[in-house]
């Protein structure tokens, strides 16, 4: 009688945990993990990855529930790491992330889905210019960014000095009224809009297949959450990179629409363009066939090696604090 009082006692003990006040209180083992990422424009084929992971159910899969948040001329993606806005955001070049680890801010970038950055520069076509180094002397329209980026890497490669600078606005009119000029651009974006627009197919030519080192399309994460959480770190890379070979090698359809939905300026010719010349150029691969989403410390080196020897960066820094290879695909 004994053990069946005992008994009788467990069971409504188990039954008063399970009951729906009690159940209430307590968290799901399972509940999924909310991650917010910040990216750095408005929606976009650049982005499609994230979305076609988002659109397919890759994140949901492995118990997250993942929030895009859709930047724009506005947004600034440090700001809203460092001020626990968001969980994780895009680093649109690897000047940004080590700019971060330059000024002690605690993220790290844990991914890259741009093995090559995808920056050309881009020049009218029967003018002489059938190279990057023909352009020395020539004015360049670049933004401020890009001044403190990418120009460091061309000035150090070709020679290029600061009074070929005019201001980039994004519009591409002053360098369609000037021949001789040559503006910045997104192989993925400004060649077609340019073509489109004003019925000029220009001299493209892409910084990374050049030698330009950097990363692009870095999923950035707070030291915090790489300590507290790894493994939705881990997930979440992982479901990116699928998503990022399903956008680029299967149906896209369901991003597209999450794309057009977030951005409704946003037509299907230029992501379908954007999406061919990822493929083409091997924007996500690179031309070795990198695993989706790869980073080495040979590949930081050298950019932070470039970088210093301009004076972008002292040569004390530790550029290691800029990134982990703990959730890079191997």
């Amino acid at each position: 009688m004994k053990a069946l009082r005992t008994l009788v006692l467990a069971a409504a003990a188990l039954l008063a945990a399970c009951s729906p006040k009690e159940a209430a209180k307590a968290p799901a083992a399972d509940a999924p993990v909310t991650l917010r990422l910040a990216t750095d424009w408005r929606a976009q084929a650049e982005h499609g990855g994230f979305y076609q992971a988002l659109a397919s159910g890759e994140y949901a899969k492995r118990g997250l529930k993942v929030e895009i948040v859709q930047g724009g001329p506005g947004v600034n993606v440090p700001q809203l790491l460092a001020s626990n806005a968001v969980e994780l955001g895009m680093g649109s070049n690897s000047f940004i992330v080590m700019n971060l680890a330059q000024e002690g801010v605690p993220v790290k970038a844990v991914a890259a889905f741009m093995q090559k950055d995808p920056q050309v520069l881009i020049a009218h076509p029967g003018t002489g210019v059938d190279r990057i180094a023909d352009l020395k002397g020539r004015p360049i329209l670049l933004s401020d960014a890009s001044v403190t980026a990418f120009w460091v890497w061309l000035k150090a490669k070709y020679g290029f000095t600061d009074d070929q600078v005019r201001k980039y606005t994004f519009n591409p009119a002053p360098f369609l009224a000037d021949k001789r000029a040559a503006q910045q651009g997104y192989v993925t974006s400004e060649p077609y809009v340019i073509e489109k627009q004003a019925g000029l197919k220009p001299k493209v030519f892409l910084l990374a297949d050049e030698g330009y080192p950097g990363y692009a399309t870095m999923v950035l994460a707070t030291d915090g959450l790489i300590a507290k959480n790894p493994a939705a770190v881990k997930a979440f890379v992982e479901a990116s990179a699928k998503g990022w070979t399903d956008y680029l090698t299967g149906d896209p359809s369901a991003a597209d629409a999450l794309i057009r939905k977030d951005n409704p300026e946003m037509t299907q010719d230029v992501l379908d363009q954007a999406r061919e010349k990822m493929r083409s150029y091997g924007i996500v691969s690179g031309d070795q066939g990198a695993p989706v989403g790869a980073m080495t410390d040979a590949r930081w080196k050298a950019f932070y090696d470039v970088a210093a020897a301009q004076g972008v960066y002292p040569k004390s820094l530790d550029y290691r604090r800029a990134y982990t290879l703990q959730f890079v695909p191997q």
